[in-house]
């Protein structure tokens, strides 16, 4: 009955604007998002000390704002020697011929292609890109084991930090949202964190997207 805790990486300048952030870029998190990365710590590490976590594995994507959202929240766990696994399963979905710009742009750009995107993300890829059933694919190809592992022992915690499309696809999958509805059904906002137990029966859902709260000084995006 171990913990999985999925967090997508705090907010980037293409967050903030609404534009499609998926691998064709790296950009760093915004200032926002490094003070927004950084306040994740202390409300993680008293979700942690009250699921009596023992034993903590750390994931993180590739991406520059993942690997910065981690590095900002490790400090606040007691993390920072704690060796993360670096996967690239774990990935943005790929925009293609998306990538940087807006829905209304990606609609004027290519309007059938994107209507049926909005009704089915999961079966539809951008063009020149990747479907949400590609992204399920080989991100769940990584986080399975790591639930079954999780499943093994109520100490056991894992932190997951990754993308959007990524987080999305998980939840739905493990709540029991039918796929197709995963961008429907769930939001995941920059720098919010869900957690879910995992255990030999159903997962259950103990917190959906909750967000740090802000530091005075920090502006939100």
């Amino acid at each position: 009955m171990g913990n999985l805790i999925l967090v997508r990486h705090a907010p980037t300048d293409a967050s903030a604007s609404g534009r499609n952030l998926g691998q064709r870029s790296d950009p760093p998190l915004s200032a926002a998002g490094a003070a927004r990365a950084a306040a994740l710590g202390p409300p993680l590490a008293l979700e942690l000390a009250a699921l009596g976590c023992a034993e903590l594995r750390l994931l993180t994507s590739p991406a520059r704002r993942c690997r910065e959202t981690l590095a900002g929240l490790a400090a606040g766990i007691g993390a920072q020697n704690v060796n993360a696994r670096v996967e690239s399963s774990l990935l943005e979905i790929d925009y293609g011929a998306w990538e940087g710009l807006t829905a209304d742009e990606s609609r004027e750009r290519d309007p059938h292609v994107r209507a049926s995107w909005d009704a089915d993300p999961y079966a539809t890829a951008a063009p020149g890109g990747e479907s949400g059933a590609d992204v399920a694919r080989r991100a769940f190809a990584t986080l399975a084991p790591l639930e079954s592992w999780l499943a093994g022992d109520r100490s056991r915690c894992a932190v997951v930090v990754s993308h959007n499309h990524v987080v999305r696809l998980r939840l739905a999958a493990l709540i029991g949202i039918a796929l197709p509805d995963y961008r429907r059904l769930i939001t995941a906002d920059p720098g919010g964190y869900s957690i879910v137990t995992l255990s030999t029966g159903h997962p259950t859902i103990r917190r959906l997207n909750c967000l740090p709260r802000a530091e005075p000084d920090s502006a939100s995006a």
